[in-house]
């Protein structure tokens, strides 16, 4: 079942009040801030003198390790306010009585050397424990048992978490992979590395930083002045998520215009949906195929979803690694009041179910502005349908399909990941039966379709956990004006056989 190294910190005031870069809100506090709390807690131990053996080598393994898993309670940030604090200006003050200047005006006055800082606590709610889990190999060597007993003995050492007012007892353990999954509190996750705005995670080397910027920081004070310390580079950020949160995905979006580029080309999402995901699917084929870079198994698997070779007789789908194409209704406002209707198909938008894709939706971006969609009917040659146009991420209708929400209605039907009706409830309802065992096939469809759209959340890339809590509701009619009855849909030819 494997086991994790465990660190678990618990704040004596349920608060915590260190914030990121530029001030902004951190929770939870991050990998860095506890791999810096056990460093304050070996150097206390080591009591001036250098670092022991074990404890140094115990962090610089740590170091090594990827971002852990950690647990938390809900964390609260409350309005923050001003405070007036020391700007660790004494000095000057002491120079100025030194010359006899005793007058508490100027330089002489401590009141003068203050400077504004902004306080903003999180409050946690329902525990005061962040638990942070590093896998550990199953066996465990005998070195890594050594390092799991220093690191022990230098957790029971941790005094705080942030900023000194921030009080903590920590402690340091081996679990199980079953006690991990009964800590409380919410999971966060580790994900995409160097995403702006993630946490702060040590990598080789952070160790070193830290102890040269400690020693730097104590010889500040020179005779020539001040020499500030410098900042700590030996890092990387990764994006952290929680369980239950969809992880955030890129993409890329498009208009389609006409082939002037006066104006939208409009499609009909009822007739056109599915058309126009297969047009942009042959234009990112046709762009990937003249571009250097991508191989011939590469466009058959991540831009076309095939998973088997060329000489196989049967299709393996590629799951998660591969282009998503969506065809955009636009979100419109009509009448008077919060109305919107589902429009016509305008927009465009690549993007992938799998979490480390930059990469491919930034070739993407660069590659597909200007490309011709081109529309292919049966016994005629292919001709050009529109005209593809970059546009950002904060277009008023791509918001509509990506910024967070707790309810979503779908604007085209849902394609569900198998037969809804393999026990042909809906034949025998129409043969006619008794109002009992009416009421028996009506309840074993619903569940099965019930199955089924979750089934379709879990392979959407949504975790299970969201899946299985959702509240559902479906019916043959959208939810949106301006959308039609599922069975209206029109299928491409290559596609109605099934």
């Amino acid at each position: 079942m494997g086991a994790y190294l465990c660190l678990s910190i618990r704040l004596l005031d349920a608060a915590f009040h260190g914030r990121r870069d530029r001030g902004e809100h951190e929770w939870p506090p991050s990998p860095m801030r506890a791999f810096q709390a056990l460093l304050a807690a070996a150097g206390a131990c080591a009591r001036g003198e250098s670092l022991p053996a074990p404890f140094r080598a115990a962090l610089e393994w740590l170091e090594l390790q990827p971002a852990p898993v950690m647990i938390a309670p809900i964390g609260v940030s409350t309005p923050g306010y001003r405070t007036s604090v020391p700007n660790n200006a004494l000095d000057i003050v002491a120079r100025a009585w030194s010359r006899g200047i005793y007058s508490n005006t100027g330089d002489a006055n401590p009141a003068t050397h203050r400077t504004m800082k902004t306080v903003q606590r999180t409050h946690l709610i329902g525990g005061d424990s962040i638990h942070y889990l590093w896998a550990l190999p199953d066996p465990a060597s005998e070195e890594i048992r050594h390092h799991a007993e220093a690191f022990k003995a230098i957790a029971r050492g941790v005094a705080a978490l942030g900023w000194g007012i921030d009080m903590a007892i920590g402690h340091g353990s081996i679990l199980s992979a079953m006690d991990a999954d009964a800590l409380p509190g919410e999971r966060w996750l580790p994900g995409r590395e160097g995403a702006v705005g993630g946490l702060r995670v040590p990598i080789n080397g952070t160790l070193a930083d830290l102890i040269n910027r400690h020693q730097r920081f104590l010889a500040r004070l020179r005779p020539d002045g001040l020499i500030s310390p410098p900042p700590l580079t030996a890092y990387r950020t990764v994006a952290y998520h929680r369980a239950g949160d969809l992880a955030s995905r890129s993409f890329a979006a498009f208009s389609m215009l006409k082939l002037d580029g006066s104006g939208f080309r409009p499609f009909d999402p009822v007739r056109h949906g599915l058309t126009v995901a297969r047009h942009l699917r042959r234009a990112v084929q046709s762009a990937a195929s003249v571009s250097s870079g991508w191989s011939e198994s590469e466009i058959a698997a991540i831009v076309l979803g095939h998973g088997e070779t060329r000489d196989s007789d049967t299709h393996i789908p590629v799951v998660s690694r591969r282009f998503a194409y969506l065809p955009l209704p636009s979100i419109e406002p009509r009448g008077e009041g919060n109305s919107f209707v589902a429009g016509s198909v305008r927009r465009v938008m690549l993007t992938s179910f799998a979490n480390d894709f930059e990469d491919q939706i930034t070739w993407a971006r660069r590659t597909l502005s200007g490309q011709e969609l081109l529309e292919t009917q049966k016994d005629r040659p292919s001709s050009p349908a529109a005209l593809l146009a970059l546009i950002p991420n904060t277009d008023r209708v791509v918001r509509s399909y990506v910024r967070p929400s707790a309810v979503w209605a779908t604007v085209t039907p849902v394609i569900l990941p198998g037969y809804d009706d393999p026990e042909h409830y809906r034949r025998r309802l129409r043969d006619g039966v008794g109002s009992n065992q009416q009421k028996l096939l009506l309840g074993r469809l619903s569940d099965r379709i019930d199955g089924l759209l979750r089934k379709a959340i879990v392979q959407a890339g949504f975790p299970e956990t969201l899946a299985v809590h959702a509240e559902l509701e479906w019916r043959a009619t959208g939810f949106w004006s301006g959308t039609d009855l599922a069975g209206r849909y029109a299928l491409p030819d290559y596609l109605k056989r099934f």
